[in-house]
């Protein structure tokens, strides 16, 4: 039996209709490759008894995709009233039941109103937002682990790079420690800037985020925070240095006070932040 996608028009035939020229100030880029997103959503599993939260879903490329691979339902979270329209002329009627499009900025939702769980995010994020949305789901996982059961993300490749890089290299920092520290972190797959419409001019990286039960070590929020922010504003300075502001001595822990902030695992940022609990008032 086929599927309702396959009697949709193509992507292409509804960007023309409903004037679709994507928005640099949406950090709007469109992949129409159905290979693609067919191949991105099955690397989310099985979506069977999950509701899939989707952001920026544009003309739907992804939507389809995910629809197609038996998502339970998919809720899609779009700021651009063109591409609301397009959706509601062609994806909604054919997935009535399994459907619900939420016109708002992304930046200003609470996602876990916006479904019961199991829920799972999967988008091909906005360039100019992704950052700061993932930070927002990161807190919220911190606060309950059962927020969301994951995260299938496109990111640029730089960005992706710092999702889930290692101590002891370049792109290890802030980012890294706060996903790791909550999440196991899996790139999938690299995307090609001309799978895009319109290309941009970087590489696009798939990553998967599966939460953990709980934290890798234990700590608040905020002071992990705190700490990773100082330790890596000053990322070449010694930590004796760097966390001097936050009057934290490393060796209180066991941690070599001349060490770098890039030299640490995340278990050691979790015993600073600790030590920064206990020092306050």
């Amino acid at each position: 039996m086929a599927d309702e996608s396959d009697r949709l028009p193509p992507l292409r035939d509804i960007i023309k209709q409903f004037d679709l020229a994507a928005k640099k100030q949406l950090g709007q880029n469109f992949l129409l490759d159905l290979n693609l997103t067919a191949r991105i959503a099955r690397t989310a599993g099985d979506l069977s008894r999950t509701t899939v939260i989707e952001v920026g879903p544009g003309p739907g490329g992804l939507t389809r995709a995910i629809l197609a691979a038996g998502a339970k339902k998919v809720v899609a979270v779009e700021r651009d009233d063109r591409c609301i329209e397009a959706l509601n002329a062609y994806l909604l009627p054919a997935y009535a039941k399994k459907l619900e499009i939420v016109a708002g900025d992304a930046l200003e939702q609470d996602f876990e109103a916006l479904a019961p769980a199991p829920r799972r995010i999967m988008a091909n994020l906005p360039y100019n937002i992704a950052t700061p949305l993932l930070i927002g789901w990161l807190k919220r996982v911190h606060a309950d682990a059962n927020a969301f059961s994951g995260f299938t993300l496109m990111f640029q490749s730089e960005v992706a790079d710092r999702i889930t890089a290692k101590p002891r290299t370049k792109a290890y920092g802030r980012l890294s420690i706060m996903c790791q520290w909550l999440c196991q972190v899996r790139p999938e797959f690299n995307i090609d800037a001309r799978a895009f419409t319109p290309p941009p001019k970087i590489q696009s990286t798939v990553v998967t985020l599966t939460p953990r039960l709980a934290p890798l070590a234990p700590a608040s929020w905020d002071t992990m925070e705190k700490v990773v922010a100082a330790a890596f504003g000053q990322r070449r300075k010694m930590l004796r240095q760097s966390l001097k502001s936050l009057g934290l001595d490393p060796a209180e822990v066991g941690i070599n006070e001349t060490a770098r902030a890039e030299e640490l695992g995340v278990e050691d940022f979790a015993k600073l932040a600790r030590l920064l609990e206990n020092k306050q008032p």
